[in-house]
């Protein structure tokens, strides 16, 4: 490597430390302001050589290394909490540069943890299902605060479910007479949002099922595994999919956050409790397929039912989940890269 450096990435800057190995020349300074543009033209400077950017897993990192690859360079994401650990307790104020002079030095090292740089359909694909799961959650928020009013007046109860149907428009409407003038204005208006989300919805699931049906990794997860479906699918291969990513489908868990925690000293939290380290969305995908379950069909139904009498139903769906991440880790390493690949 001639050139080794690192950025250190922010919304109003880029800081960079970068050295040339063969002169021992080291340069810093930032990319202001930080965009696609600024950040192309200071790539132009290390054309035909053998570039090498180090550059935390934050908010930005897609745009940054999508330009370092278009620029003929190697970019390096590392894990912003492995890359803190090993800075070492903080002995005095951390700045920009600094940051930037760590990584450029764990990649020259060769002790940078490194992750995983999906391929940019893969990234479409999450973009996708991070829109989805929030339209969802922020559309349950609208039903809730629906509900709420209509208590909060002592209006008849509607079921949830039956808002998004004629027949539950209807049975708003005439609960919204038992309000106030303001109460029924409240219900006018969260009856309109829930007609954009599902709008919405409707509209973003579409592009989710037939992103499934192309991707071979979600259509055989969906054929394979009982209780996921196209779009848990298509999670499930985003964020585990990728030939080589874990080594062991215990580290599948780990990195879906359903592991529990331990004891220790230097933590505040009880040990007990699930980790939650990973993508809130990968958890969400084994929890609702986790659910299925608890029909009497389900190839872990026994598995279910004999963990919901010892404990729970929620600790019961957790230990299903927590098997279904393993049977994802070996279906979708027998795959190997093809999981990514488009379905014949």
């Amino acid at each position: 490597m001639s050139i080794v450096g690192g950025l250190d990435i922010h919304r109003k800057q880029i800081t960079f430390d970068y050295v040339d190995t063969e002169t021992g020349e080291v340069r810093r300074g930032q990319i202001c302001p930080a965009d696609r543009a600024h950040l192309a033209k200071w790539l132009a400077r290390f054309a035909g050589q053998d570039a090498h950017f180090a550059l935390e897993g934050c908010t930005g990192w897609r745009y940054v290394a999508e330009e370092i690859i278009a620029a003929g360079l190697t970019p390096h994401l590392a894990d912003p909490a492995e890359a803190a650990h090993l800075r070492g307790p903080k002995r005095r104020a951390k700045t920009d540069r600094a940051d930037a002079r760590h990584q450029r030095m764990l990649l020259e090292q060769g002790r940078l943890p490194e992750c995983w740089i999906p391929p940019p359909h893969v990234l479409e694909c999450r973009a996708l299902l991070e829109t989805y799961l929030d339209l969802r959650e922020q559309r349950t928020g609208w039903v809730q605060r629906i509900h709420a009013v209509l208590f909060h007046h002592g209006a008849p109860r509607i079921a949830g479910q039956q808002l998004g149907t004629a027949e539950g428009a209807a049975a708003l409407r005439a609960a919204a007479a038992h309000c106030s003038p303001a109460g029924q204005l409240q219900l006018a208006i969260a009856a309109q949002m829930l007609l954009v989300y599902d709008e919405r919805l409707h509209q973003v699931r579409r592009q989710l099922l037939d992103r499934a049906r192309h991707t071979r990794g979600a259509a055989e997860l969906t054929a394979r595994l009982y209780g996921v479906g196209p779009v848990t699918g298509l999670a499930l291969t985003c964020w585990l999919g990728g030939a080589g990513r874990f080594s062991s489908s215990r580290k599948a868990v780990r990195f879906a956050g359903l592991d529990i925690t331990v004891y220790s000293s230097d933590g505040k939290r009880a040990a007990g409790h699930l980790s939650r380290q990973g993508p809130q969305l990968l958890r969400w995908a084994l929890y609702e397929a986790a659910k299925c379950a608890a029909k009497p069909t389900a190839p872990d139904y026994r598995c279910y039912t004999a963990a919901r009498d010892r404990r729970t139903g929620g600790l019961a769906t957790l230990s299903v989940a927590r098997k279904l991440a393993r049977r994802c880790y070996h279906t979708l390493r027998d795959l190997g890269e093809d999981a990514l690949a488009p379905a014949a």
